[in-house]
């Protein structure tokens, strides 16, 4: 399916409705150029699950934990891993396979340990279409 968005307040409109429909145990996996909107989509998720803390992109820590909403969000950036095996040290399997949503930004450099049925959301830019446009693939 294919979502366009002509502004940040779209793709984070989308963000939340995707939150809304959440379920535990979900993983979904955010791929796209630096600056297409990963973190503004993380964003609406977050306030989907009725979380209304500031949601930042984890890129030095790895991953970022909200427990306020209704179900806690394990919010990966994988940016900086440079072995899919480094996830084993910071416990993946207890986020993937828990009773949280997790998010996971720049997934496709850890494409070999994500489960088969993680959701996969691929954003692009179009300048051609304006500077705010986004194609969101998913």
């Amino acid at each position: 399916m294919i979502y366009e968005s002509n502004s940040a307040q779209e793709t984070f409109d989308f963000g939340a409705e995707l939150g809304r429909k959440a379920v535990p145990g979900q993983i979904i996996c955010l791929d796209g150029d630096l600056g297409t909107g990963k973190t503004v989509l993380t964003k609406g998720i977050a306030a989907g699950l009725g979380i209304d803390e500031p949601v930042v992109s984890p890129t030095f820590t790895i991953v970022q934990i909200y427990e306020q909403g209704r179900l806690p969000l394990y919010h990966f950036d994988v940016y900086r891993i440079d072995d899919p095996d480094e996830m084993e040290e910071i416990g993946y399997r207890e986020y993937f396979y828990g009773s949280g949503l997790t998010i996971i930004e720049w997934s496709e450099l850890i494409a070999d340990i994500l489960p088969k049925d993680a959701m996969r959301i691929k954003i692009y830019k179009d300048p051609a279409k304006g500077f705010d446009y986004r194609r969101i693939e998913y």
